[in-house]
């Protein structure tokens, strides 16, 4: 039977007020009754009713984490910095899956709401769901955080790498390789993609060498199917064109360029140069080992549990905005021409 606050204090001889205060530290108890209190709890081994608890002091202790996809390991990584911060402020997550969907997201949030967290974290939230003006709303009742998302509602906070910055590195290091006929991998519906298009086009188009048909949208870039679809996708393609190198907006897409690669016998680096996104710990195990971009997946979680808990402690009155750096990871699946 679970051992209850009223049974602690009968124990210890003091008030259910008095164990109260001890655990929650917020008012002055003398240091004999502390410790008489302490070594009751520890020797019934109480757990207190967190429900009940967060009726008294009318805070929920939980957050809300909402994230496109499990399978990919860059939120899994997001979702491990997230909670090495909130540990340290007794608070807890609830996680919710979107699977990359608009209208699942929303369900997400709106159900996490319902259930009174005290905010919110969404992690590289879908564009369309951004353009609806869906976040406007919630953003005011609710503290939210975006990773890796951008919103025109100052009532957002986020935490973001430079993806730009990012891509213009991975890009680089392709024409510094000598590559000017690039691929460029993407999935639908987010802004990191976006953004990565955005300076691959800028820089293609500056070097006399863009054309649409040399952009890629995979569909859903989060899922256990990206990597076979991205293969998919690369073998009629490769075969058709002569590019030397590709650039992928993640390293789901990047390890899927790599099967299609092997599928047609093309030797990577050395008919083929790829380039990922993200430096997640599978890119580090691959045969060749893959060449990526680091997006700091463990800060970016870190970075967001710190908004959050201040958009909480400030109840949701001001905003911040981080930006991370990127850093080039060289391995071996990028090489000269």
């Amino acid at each position: 039977m679970k051992i209850t606050i009223q049974e602690v204090a009968e124990k210890a001889n003091v008030s259910v007020a008095t164990v109260s205060r001890v655990m929650n530290g917020n008012y002055p108890v003398k240091e004999e009754t502390r410790k008489k209190v302490l070594e009751i709890i520890e020797e019934l081994n109480y757990i207190p009713n967190m429900q009940a608890r967060e009726l008294t002091q009318q805070k929920s202790s939980t957050i809300g984490v909402v994230v496109p996809s499990i399978n990919n390991m860059f939120f899994p990584e997001v979702i491990n910095g997230i909670e090495s911060y909130i540990k340290t402020k007794s608070l807890s997550i609830l996680l919710s899956c979107s699977y990359d969907d608009s209208d699942e997201e929303k369900k997400c949030v709106n159900n996490l709401f319902s259930r009174n967290v005290s905010g919110i974290i969404v992690v590289s939230p879908n564009t369309k769901t951004i353009k609806t003006k869906f976040y406007d709303n919630i953003s005011e009742k609710m503290p939210i955080v975006f990773v890796n998302g951008t919103s025109q509602n100052t009532n957002v906070s986020t935490v973001s790498n430079d993806e730009e910055a990012g891509a213009k590195i991975a890009l680089d290091y392709l024409l510094d390789n000598n590559h000017k006929n690039i691929l460029f991998i993407r999935g639908k519906e987010s802004y990191s993609y976006d953004v990565k298009e955005s300076v691959y086009k800028k820089i293609m188009v500056g070097i006399g060498n863009f054309s649409p048909d040399n952009i890629i949208n995979i569909g859903e870039g989060n899922s256990d199917e990206t990597v076979d679809n991205t293969a998919d996708f690369l073998v009629d393609k490769l075969k058709e064109h002569s590019y030397t190198a590709i650039f992928a907006c993640n390293d789901f897409m990047a390890l899927g360029a790599l099967n299609a690669c092997k599928r047609l016998k093309l030797e990577v680096p050395k008919d083929m140069s790829i380039i990922g996104f993200d430096n997640i710990l599978l890119s580090n195990f691959t045969e060749p080992k893959l060449t990526t971009i680091d997006q700091n997946m463990h800060l970016l979680g870190n970075n967001a549990a710190m908004l959050l808990v201040e958009k909480i402690e400030c109840q949701n009155k001001y905003s911040k905005k981080i930006i991370l750096n990127n850093y080039l990871v060289k391995r071996n699946t990028v090489g000269s021409i």
